[in-house]
């Protein structure tokens, strides 16, 4: 085993590294793209201590054969069957070289490169079943990448050292799931792979919270957004989006508060009587941007966590995106759907959207950044303020912009990209999640009524936010 701080970095050297260890043994089952990861432990030399058996199950009736049918052949749920059947086998036809003290593991990915043809999605999942030991249980790591080269060739490369730095991973840095996440893209470049989902699950990764390994891929540049169902449970946002309407709230949610509630709620149901969505059930998300929690400086995980708490309880999905400026974030989500996108927001936030200096970055200036927002098919749903010098309920339609946007503002006002929401509840108006953060990190009492059901129990019980424990 290499020592701890002298990894390799290069794919030969990895796949080496783990073929001349007497105590790694398993199986590689690969479908598309060739065989692309289990190429380098064979051209590594030493393969024989490693390789147990190669696989690839190609033909989709043989693939139905050994794994199950499926409905779709590049999906996690295939992903598992491979797992589950090629970890099983290893168990019953090497259970004397484990007693003898090898740690196996089965290597799978179902994966879809560019066709011939081409215009196909470029991605996959992978993932690896492992003992860290011999005698330990099993654990597990899987992860959904994309490939961004632009032939097929480059992109099977780069699959090929994803898979070779996955399985050195989980065999020398599973105690180091952090370390083991970055070292991923050793090898490559963000340009050429993008890995949008990571679960690590099993005895070796009981303490890991996969919302921060969520958190670190934004962080890291591996990919521009993930997101997490209200269990915690990481998800794969093209999955979750693909051809759906959707409707998003973008807030600093520390924490969720009753305003943000009804937000969401006056926002959706304006949105469902769209005629592009008439009636249908949307996606709806809470949205974090990686700006907003490193707005003090240093990642906090436990504010991070806080924040995610206080929106999961209340059965919201999260997405934690690294998309600063909202035509981002609506370049992003239209990535995976051309139905309607709804963004819920407050009348503070839509002031701050038209505020030229936020746009220098781009040529064309506000723009610039307006056409490529409003492209995209998005409706923006305004939730009012009260102003708290003077009372003044604030909304889109009484707005003050400055004169040099306010053509523009008007303009698609009146045109219907800016839809004020009107059945607010004005009792709301007078909360400040400022306000409320203080009260809790102060340990006053009052603050309980300004947030979602739930929320005030969980903030008390692990002391969220700086709420002084007893």
């Amino acid at each position: 085993m290499p020592a701890s701080s002298n990894h390799p970095t290069a794919p030969r050297e990895k796949a080496l590294a783990v073929n001349l260890d007497s105590q790694r043994y398993g199986t590689f089952a690969e479908i598309g793209a060739g065989q692309e990861v289990v190429r380098w432990f064979f051209q590594a030399g030493a393969a024989a201590g490693t390789i147990a058996k190669s696989i690839s199950a190609y033909d989709m009736t043989i693939s139905d054969a050994i794994y199950g049918r499926a409905k779709r052949y590049v999906c996690r749920e295939r992903l598992e069957a491979m797992l589950d059947h090629e970890h099983e086998l290893n168990r019953v036809r090497l259970e004397k070289r484990n007693a003898a003290g090898t740690a196996l593991f089965a290597f799978a990915d179902t994966v879809s490169a560019r066709s011939y043809r081409g215009g196909n999605e470029c991605h996959g999942w992978m993932g690896i079943r492992f003992q860290a030991r011999a005698d330990q249980p099993d654990s597990q790591i899987v992860i959904h990448v994309r490939m961004l080269d632009d032939d097929n060739r480059r992109q099977q490369d780069a699959l090929g050292i994803v898979g070779v730095n996955l399985v050195y991973g989980a065999s020398y840095l599973h105690a180091e799931p952090e370390k083991l996440l970055e070292s991923l893209i050793d090898g490559l470049t963000t340009s050429r792979i993008e890995i949008d989902v990571i679960d690590f699950s099993g005895h070796a990764f009981e303490q890991v919270d996969n919302r921060v390994m969520a958190l670190r891929l934004v962080q890291l540049g591996l990919c521009g957004a993930t997101m997490f169902a209200a269990g915690g449970q990481v998800l794969q946002p093209s999955e979750v989006l693909y051809k759906k309407p959707v409707l998003v709230e973008r807030g600093s949610f520390r924490p969720a508060t009753l305003v943000n509630v009804d937000i969401i709620e006056c926002a959706d149901r304006i949105f469902r009587k769209e005629p592009d969505v008439d009636g249908e059930e949307p996606v709806i998300i809470a949205e974090l941007t990686m700006a907003n929690l490193l707005s003090e400086g240093e990642l906090e995980l436990k504010d991070f966590i806080d924040r995610a708490d206080s929106l999961l309880v209340s059965g919201i999905t999260v997405l934690i995106s690294d998309s600063s400026e909202y035509y981002r974030l609506c370049a992003y989500l239209s990535r995976y759907t051309e139905r309607k996108i709804g963004i819920a927001l407050g009348v503070g936030s839509l002031l701050q959207l038209f505020e030229e200096p936020y746009y220098e970055h781009l040529e064309g200036g506000i723009l610039e950044a307006i056409g490529r927002m409003f492209k995209n098919n998005v409706r923006l749903y305004v939730y009012p303020m009260r102003n708290a010098e003077t009372g003044k309920i604030v909304t889109a339609e009484n707005l003050e912009v400055s004169a040099s946007v306010r053509p523009l503002y008007k303009y698609l006002l009146s045109e219907g990209h800016i839809e004020p929401i009107r059945d607010f509840r004005e009792d709301l108006l007078d909360i400040y999640s400022k306000d409320l953060l203080a009260m809790i990190e102060a340990g006053e009492s009052g603050w309980e009524e300004q947030v979602p059901p739930g929320v005030g129990k969980l903030v008390k019980e692990r002391g969220l936010f700086g709420w002084p424990r007893s």
